[in-house]
């Protein structure tokens, strides 16, 4: 047995080919994970194997070479680009007296370090917690021993099984918790909902320009910067459409290859706004050169959280970096809106993707002329704040204003006890006789 050793930042980082469709792109990604959590890589070792090896994954051999590697660079920690199983992880740290960390384990540590809020941090600390629950197995030679001396004698319950009993508490506890985070969003969805205030939801690979074309959007200043997962916890801005509609625009987690299964089930209260999203705005780094598998791979953990049914509107990002650098709109066989190309750190073509958001949410309006009593005066100013008005005439004592409203807003107007709406022709001809046409 031996005590789990401290980690440093000088990393030796590991990569074995098991098929033919790994390849540099999954290395470099690999490599700015490593970054994006603190590590300064200093070696990559990789390597080809038909099938894991069960006691190091990566074969005793290579598990030799790094060994050399770590003394010959002085490196302190050693990140391993694949699932290992806890006997794996244990079996390469006795070998290398170094902590091992693999890709789940270091993806964790990202997002422990990005949840800047409190369900964020519950989120984290849950995926940690499942994590770990799986690796307390005889990796730490003092959860062995046996509590004892005076006081303390009694049925013998190892500290391994006191950790593990009291995870076990932990993530029960973590899980009513996150359970309320979940209610109270719920609720804030339902008053949405009622308001008849669609979401938009942004979607995509990690560092695709999510949080940067969501500023550009809503005129924030939500955290964007050039690596992964920059932005861990949603943000929600309305973002105003004509006539007075709007939708909510929700930023979102960046997806990434093989994201851990305990994290996924841990933001499962976050990405319910993706889930119940009226549209998916799915950003594309339209300059990676892997841009189709990495739609694949959103596409993929959408489908495991139950948002592949909903309608999505590829935006193609980053146009500046193209030769061909044109923002255009593409429409399917039907026409309707299918890809929108633009680039959100200049801002150009982000005047279409505002116009798509409209054509796909603005309701059926019409211009007309609505007869209102005085005594309506509340109705008036809420159209004036809209801007929906374009004119307004006095009709005895009546106003006209002619506006351009949507047929469900109008149905409720002229709800109100003596507001008529003009829509027929002869009551259209009465209102232009009292000069107003």
């Amino acid at each position: 047995m031996f005590e789990r050793p401290q980690s440093g930042e000088r990393a030796i980082l590991v990569h074995i080919n098991f098929s033919s469709n790994s390849g540099d792109e999954q290395i470099q990604e690999f490599r700015e994970l490593a970054v994006s959590a603190g590590a300064t890589p200093v070696a990559v070792v990789t390597g080809s194997r038909r099938t894991p090896e069960p006691k190091y994954l990566i074969g005793a051999a290579k598990a030799e070479e790094v060994a050399v590697l770590l003394k010959s660079e002085n490196a302190d920690l050693v990140l391993v680009d694949h699932e290992l199983t806890p006997a794996q992880e244990r079996n390469l740290e006795r070998l290398l007296q170094c902590q091992v960390l693999d890709r789940s384990g270091l993806i964790l540590d990202i997002f422990a370090q990005r949840a800047s809020s409190h369900a964020g941090r519950l989120q984290v600390e849950l995926a940690q917690l499942q994590h770990l629950s799986t690796r307390l197995v005889r990796g730490w030679t003092h959860l062995e021993r046996q509590k004892g001396g005076i006081g303390l004698r009694g049925p013998g319950e190892t500290q391994l099984e006191t950790d593990r009993r009291l995870i076990g508490v932990r993530i029960k506890q973590l899980k009513k918790r996150l359970q309320k985070v979940q209610n109270s969003r719920h609720q804030g969805r339902r008053a949405r909902q009622k308001a008849e205030i669609p979401t938009v939801s942004l979607v995509g690979y990690t560092n695709a320009g999510k949080s940067t074309l969501f500023n550009r959007m809503t005129s924030s200043a939500v955290y964007a910067a050039d690596q992964l997962f920059a932005t861990l916890d949603p943000t929600l801005r309305r973002v105003p459409l004509d006539y007075g509609d709007s939708i909510i625009l929700a930023d979102t987690v960046g997806f990434i290859r093989q994201l851990p299964h305990d994290l996924v089930e841990a933001f499962k209260s976050t990405l319910e706004e993706t889930r119940e999203a009226a549209l998916l705005l799915h950003v594309v780094d339209a300059g990676d050169v892997n841009y189709k598998d990495n739609i694949d791979q959103v596409n993929l953990v959408l489908e495991e959280i139950g948002a592949d049914a909903v309608r999505q509107i590829e935006v193609y990002n980053k146009i500046d970096c193209l030769e061909q650098s044109e923002p255009r709109i593409d429409r399917d066989a039907d026409g309707k809106i299918k890809r929108v190309w633009l680039s959100a750190a200049t801002g150009n073509g982000v005047d279409l993707l505002q116009q798509a958001l409209k054509e796909e949410f603005n309701r059926q309006v019409q211009t007309t002329w609505v007869k209102f009593p005085v005594e309506a005066g509340d109705i008036r100013a809420h159209l004036y704040r809209n801007g929906q008005v374009h004119n307004e005439r006095m009709s005895g004592t009546d106003l006209l204003l002619q506006v351009t409203i949507d047929s469900k807003e109008l149905e409720n107007i002229t709800s109100v006890m003596g507001v008529i709406s003009l829509l027929d022709g002869e009551d259209e001809q009465k209102a232009a006789s009292n000069g107003c046409g």
